[in-house]
């Protein structure tokens, strides 16, 4: 019992550990599009005022569309979990039978013995709400953790990509120069990287160090790719 409620104790099990995927994605793909964004946009303009709207422009766009991508496939997912609950819940109902064997059989793989299974049997079909709890876990592999809020999710990541995309723009609100703005927003850019890869160990509880190097090198291939489409873009339009 000790060791169960200290596994549910952990960070990783807890709302705050949840959330860390959106945060992170949101965070990263923010950053990244940003930076490759303003770096082919500057070298295709000269007035950094423009960079500087298009930028946000990009930021705004991007969060509403994060938003609404995030909203839309939590949902999808919620509505599939609540499907495949509804058609369990049936089965159960017109095929206790068929039910009552898949739970055999899934302890028998365990390696449980035969008077332990149908002991195991008899608790879990004693009471249906148990019974069709089991089988999404045991069959479906669906957790109660699955049933995301939606529109939790979609502001988790539409927020977290606008916190992420401001990082590349804050130079060219104080520098007048095009291509010098772009030189600090990379040099930030790098830096609020590494800071986003610490600071997810707070919950991965991994090498801060390690996490953070990772993720520079992942946004700064990533935002490369993203210059390099942006000069391609601009000099053939």
């Amino acid at each position: 019992m000790d060791y169960l409620k200290k596994f549910h104790d952990e960070d990783w099990h807890t709302p705050k550990g949840r959330v860390i995927r959106e945060v992170i994605f949101g965070i990263n793909d923010g950053l990244v599009t940003a930076i490759g964004f303003v770096a082919g946009v500057t070298v295709s303009m000269a007035d950094i005022k423009a960079v500087l709207l298009a930028g946000l422009a990009e930021m705004v766009a991007g969060a509403i569309s994060m938003f609404f991508g995030a909203y839309l496939s939590t949902k999808s997912q919620r509505e599939f979990f609540e499907n495949e609950i509804k058609r369990e819940t049936r089965e159960i109902e017109e095929m206790p039978e068929k039910e009552t064997q898949e739970i055999r059989e899934i302890y028998g793989n365990l390696g449980f013995k035969e008077d332990e299974i149908e002991m195991i049997v008899k608790r879990v079909t004693s009471d249906k709400k148990l019974w069709v709890r089991f089988m999404m876990r045991e069959e479906l592999g669906i957790v109660e953790e699955s049933f995301d809020d939606p529109l939790r999710v979609g502001a988790i990541m539409g927020v977290s990509f606008a916190i992420g995309s401001l990082p590349p723009l804050i130079p060219y609100m104080v520098i007048d120069n095009p291509m010098s703005a772009l030189k600090l927003a990379v040099i930030v850019s790098l830096i609020f990287l590494f800071c986003v890869g610490a600071g997810k160990t707070t919950v991965t509880k991994g090498s801060w160090v390690k996490s953070g190097i990772e993720v520079v090198i992942i946004g700064s291939i990533a935002s490369g790719v993203g210059f390099v489409i942006g000069k391609i873009v601009s000099l053939v339009v």
